[in-house]
């Protein structure tokens, strides 16, 4: 082993729309939102992560907060190589070292993505100092990341719901026999909260206060059997202009995002349609599995098994099973090339 054999690291990415995970040594070492703010005249990084989140809608015009991805893939090139060297910094942090470490990256991405959009999550990553940049789709790092063996002759069905995307895959044999993906997820729930709360309430909100909403008291059912408190929301009146506080429950975001839901329950569908019989035979029997932050909703599992009749399993911490089979696959690199 060469003395800069010695300096290289194997890390592990979820490059996610809203958050950005990073498995290092079996460890998740960086969970932490994916946005950058940076100095508008000296073109510098401020902040990344949860420090420039808090920034967030907060800023002068000295200084911009950027989310680098949308809709799952790279939106701005030179803010996601920021993005991703300033998250690779916080590994070790607190170590000096006179020699910066290259690394073997396994990064994962979303299966509808283009060759374009590809190249360019292997050239930030490389700009940001992968020596080794491999990349394995969502679904089937979620499929290994909450247990499933994939390399066995079983049909098994995964909607991941992320921030930007919501990837619906059939896999089997160590590989994705159809799949759908669809720009509606996190970021869209966000967004119908923003405009359900200026239609109906006459205020305005900014989107980490919808974002919030979503966290504490967003649902897909508008009747739950063990309900949430109704959650207070401060806002702008959009008739007053005043700021003001109101009180909003859980069935009115249930009301705000169900156009929303209503889209990801046909791209479901439609998958279940283009499935080969054998495979929906499995799938009858296994379900379907959750996972995602969209997962995290109340009562999206119900109402997905009301709609299709089938069990649908809602992943343990769904915010993680992707990172967790990036790590998997991190790990076993040399025995799983098929996958990336």
């Amino acid at each position: 082993m060469s003395f800069f054999d010695f300096l290289t690291q194997d890390i592990a990415i979820d490059l996610g729309t809203a958050n950005t995970l990073i498995i290092h040594k079996d460890k998740v070492v960086v969970d932490e939102p994916s946005i950058v703010a940076i100095d508008r005249k000296t073109d510098k990084v401020q902040a990344v992560g949860m420090r420039a989140l808090q920034m967030h809608e907060k800023t002068h015009s000295d200084i911009q907060t950027i989310r680098p991805l949308k809709d799952g893939v790279i939106a701005n090139f030179q803010a996601a190589e920021e993005m991703i060297r300033g998250m690779i910094g916080m590994i070790d942090s607190d170590k000096k070292s006179y020699f910066k470490p290259s690394y073997n990256m396994v990064i994962c991405i979303p299966s509808g993505i283009t060759e374009v959009e590809k190249k360019a999550v292997r050239e930030s990553a490389e700009s940001a100092g992968g020596k080794d940049v491999k990349m394995i789709y969502e679904p089937m790092a979620a499929a290994i990341g909450i247990g499933i063996d994939v390399e066995e002759p079983n049909g098994n069905m995964i909607i991941d719901i992320g921030g930007g995307t919501t990837e619906i895959a059939v896999i089997s044999l160590s590989g994705i026999v159809f799949d759908n993906s669809i720009r509606i997820a996190g970021d869209e729930f966000t967004a119908d909260i923003v405009d359900y709360m200026r239609r109906q309430h006459n205020m305005l909100i900014g989107e980490r206060t919808a974002e919030q909403i979503k966290k504490n008291i967003g649902a897909a059912l508008t009747e739950l059997e063990t309900p949430p408190d109704d959650y207070a929301v401060n806002g702008r009146d959009l008739m007053t202009g005043i700021p003001k506080q109101i009180m909003v429950s859980y069935s009115e975001i249930a009301h705000a995002i169900d156009k929303s839901i209503s889209k990801i329950e046909e791209a479901i569908l439609k998958a279940l349609e283009n499935t080969p019989p054998e495979l929906a035979s499995d799938i009858y029997r296994s379900g379907l599995y959750l996972t995602g932050g969209g997962a995290l909703l109340k009562g999206l599992d119900v109402r997905l098994s009301q709609k299709t009749k089938l069990t649908v399993h809602v992943a343990d911490d769904p915010l993680r099973a992707v990172v967790r089979g990036t790590g998997v696959a991190l790990a076993n690199k040399d025995n799983l090339t098929f996958l990336m």
